[in-house]
Protein backbone atom coordinates (compact mmCIF):
# COMPACT_ATOMS: atom_id res chain seq x y z
CA UNK A 1 0.00 0.00 0.00
CA UNK A 2 2.71 2.53 0.94
CA UNK A 3 5.14 1.36 -1.70
CA UNK A 4 5.76 4.67 -3.47
CA UNK A 5 5.82 8.33 -2.54
CA UNK A 6 2.48 9.11 -4.17
CA UNK A 7 0.77 6.46 -1.99
CA UNK A 8 2.36 8.02 1.11
CA UNK A 9 1.11 11.44 0.03
CA UNK A 10 -2.42 10.09 -0.58
CA UNK A 11 -2.34 8.30 2.78
CA UNK A 12 -1.28 11.49 4.59
CA UNK A 13 -3.88 13.57 2.76
CA UNK A 14 -6.57 11.12 3.84
CA UNK A 15 -5.29 11.32 7.41
CA UNK A 16 -5.28 15.12 7.32
CA UNK A 17 -8.82 15.34 5.95
CA UNK A 18 -9.91 12.57 8.37
CA UNK A 19 -11.13 10.24 5.62
CA UNK A 20 -8.47 7.58 6.24
CA UNK A 21 -10.20 4.35 7.26
CA UNK A 22 -9.29 3.46 10.84
CA UNK A 23 -7.88 0.00 9.92
CA UNK A 24 -5.25 1.73 7.75
CA UNK A 25 -3.94 3.72 10.74
CA UNK A 26 -1.21 1.15 11.41
CA UNK A 27 2.29 1.33 12.87
CA UNK A 28 3.69 1.73 9.33
CA UNK A 29 1.00 4.31 8.59
CA UNK A 30 2.00 6.38 11.59
CA UNK A 31 5.58 6.47 10.33
CA UNK A 32 4.52 7.20 6.74
CA UNK A 33 2.50 10.18 7.91
CA UNK A 34 5.32 11.37 10.20
CA UNK A 35 7.93 11.16 7.44
CA UNK A 36 5.72 12.98 4.94
CA UNK A 37 4.90 15.75 7.44
CA UNK A 38 8.54 16.11 8.49
CA UNK A 39 9.58 16.55 4.87
CA UNK A 40 6.66 18.59 3.50
CA UNK A 41 4.84 20.24 6.42
CA UNK A 42 7.29 20.34 9.35
CA UNK A 43 5.28 22.98 11.21
CA UNK A 44 2.59 20.34 11.75
CA UNK A 45 5.06 18.12 13.64
CA UNK A 46 5.48 20.53 16.55
CA UNK A 47 3.94 19.12 19.76
CA UNK A 48 0.64 21.00 19.79
CA UNK A 49 -0.17 20.85 16.05
CA UNK A 50 0.48 17.09 15.93
CA UNK A 51 -1.62 16.58 19.07
CA UNK A 52 -4.51 18.47 17.46
CA UNK A 53 -4.21 16.52 14.18
CA UNK A 54 -4.19 13.10 15.81
CA UNK A 55 -6.89 13.81 18.39
CA UNK A 56 -9.15 15.22 15.65
CA UNK A 57 -8.51 12.16 13.48
CA UNK A 58 -9.25 9.86 16.42
CA UNK A 59 -12.51 11.67 17.15
CA UNK A 60 -13.53 11.53 13.48
CA UNK A 61 -12.95 7.76 13.42
CA UNK A 62 -14.69 7.00 16.71
CA UNK A 63 -11.65 6.61 18.96
CA UNK A 64 -11.94 8.35 22.30
CA UNK A 65 -8.95 10.35 23.50
CA UNK A 66 -8.84 9.42 27.18
CA UNK A 67 -6.29 8.53 29.84
CA UNK A 68 -6.33 4.95 28.53
CA UNK A 69 -6.96 5.21 24.79
CA UNK A 70 -6.46 7.39 21.75
CA UNK A 71 -3.75 10.01 21.53
CA UNK A 72 -0.47 9.31 23.36
CA UNK A 73 1.81 12.34 23.53
CA UNK A 74 5.04 10.62 24.60
CA UNK A 75 4.77 7.89 21.97
CA UNK A 76 3.90 10.44 19.29
CA UNK A 77 6.82 12.73 20.05
CA UNK A 78 9.30 9.87 20.46
CA UNK A 79 8.19 8.40 17.13
CA UNK A 80 8.45 11.79 15.42
CA UNK A 81 11.97 12.20 16.79
CA UNK A 82 12.94 8.74 15.57
CA UNK A 83 11.44 9.44 12.13
CA UNK A 84 13.27 12.79 11.96
CA UNK A 85 16.56 11.08 12.76
CA UNK A 86 16.08 8.40 10.11
CA UNK A 87 14.96 10.97 7.55
CA UNK A 88 18.01 13.12 8.27
CA UNK A 89 20.30 10.08 7.99
CA UNK A 90 18.88 9.22 4.56
CA UNK A 91 19.04 12.76 3.18
CA UNK A 92 16.60 14.94 1.30
CA UNK A 93 16.93 13.13 -2.03
CA UNK A 94 15.94 9.65 -0.87
CA UNK A 95 12.31 8.81 -1.72
CA UNK A 96 10.08 8.60 1.34
CA UNK A 97 8.93 5.05 0.58
CA UNK A 98 12.57 3.92 0.85
CA UNK A 99 12.98 5.75 4.14
CA UNK A 100 9.76 4.16 5.39
CA UNK A 101 10.96 0.72 4.36
CA UNK A 102 14.21 1.35 6.24
CA UNK A 103 12.27 2.37 9.35
CA UNK A 104 10.05 -0.69 9.21
CA UNK A 105 13.04 -3.04 8.78
CA UNK A 106 14.85 -1.47 11.73
CA UNK A 107 14.07 -1.94 15.43
CA UNK A 108 11.70 1.06 15.08
CA UNK A 109 9.47 -1.19 12.97
CA UNK A 110 8.69 -3.22 16.07
CA UNK A 111 5.77 -1.87 18.05
CA UNK A 112 7.67 -2.41 21.31
CA UNK A 113 10.78 -0.39 20.40
CA UNK A 114 9.89 2.26 22.97
CA UNK A 115 10.41 -0.27 25.78
CA UNK A 116 14.15 0.07 25.20
CA UNK A 117 13.80 3.64 26.50
CA UNK A 118 10.86 3.59 28.93
CA UNK A 119 9.56 1.17 31.53
CA UNK A 120 6.20 -0.19 30.42
CA UNK A 121 4.53 1.31 33.51
CA UNK A 122 5.91 4.77 32.73
CA UNK A 123 4.86 4.62 29.10
CA UNK A 124 1.37 3.35 29.90
CA UNK A 125 0.72 6.07 32.49
CA UNK A 126 -1.93 8.73 32.02
CA UNK A 127 0.80 11.34 32.42
CA UNK A 128 2.82 9.94 29.47
CA UNK A 129 -0.34 9.83 27.38
CA UNK A 130 -1.12 13.48 28.18
CA UNK A 131 2.39 15.06 28.35
CA UNK A 132 5.96 14.39 27.27
CA UNK A 133 7.71 12.12 29.76
CA UNK A 134 11.47 11.71 29.47
CA UNK A 135 12.79 8.18 28.95
CA UNK A 136 13.49 6.42 32.25
CA UNK A 137 15.60 3.52 30.91
CA UNK A 138 17.81 4.95 28.18
CA UNK A 139 17.85 8.38 26.52
CA UNK A 140 16.81 8.81 22.94
CA UNK A 141 19.75 9.41 20.58
CA UNK A 142 20.83 13.04 20.31
CA UNK A 143 20.64 12.66 16.52
CA UNK A 144 16.87 12.35 16.85
CA UNK A 145 16.37 15.95 17.89
CA UNK A 146 13.84 17.84 15.77
CA UNK A 147 14.60 21.30 14.49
Amino acid sequence: MLSDDSSIERFTSAFLDRSLPRPEWTHAGHYAMALWLLRHRPSLTAPEPIRRLITAYNEATGTANTETSGYHHTITLASLRAAAGVLRDHGADVPLHRVLRSVMLSPLGRRDWLLSHWHRETLSSARARRDWVEPDLAPLPDSWKIG
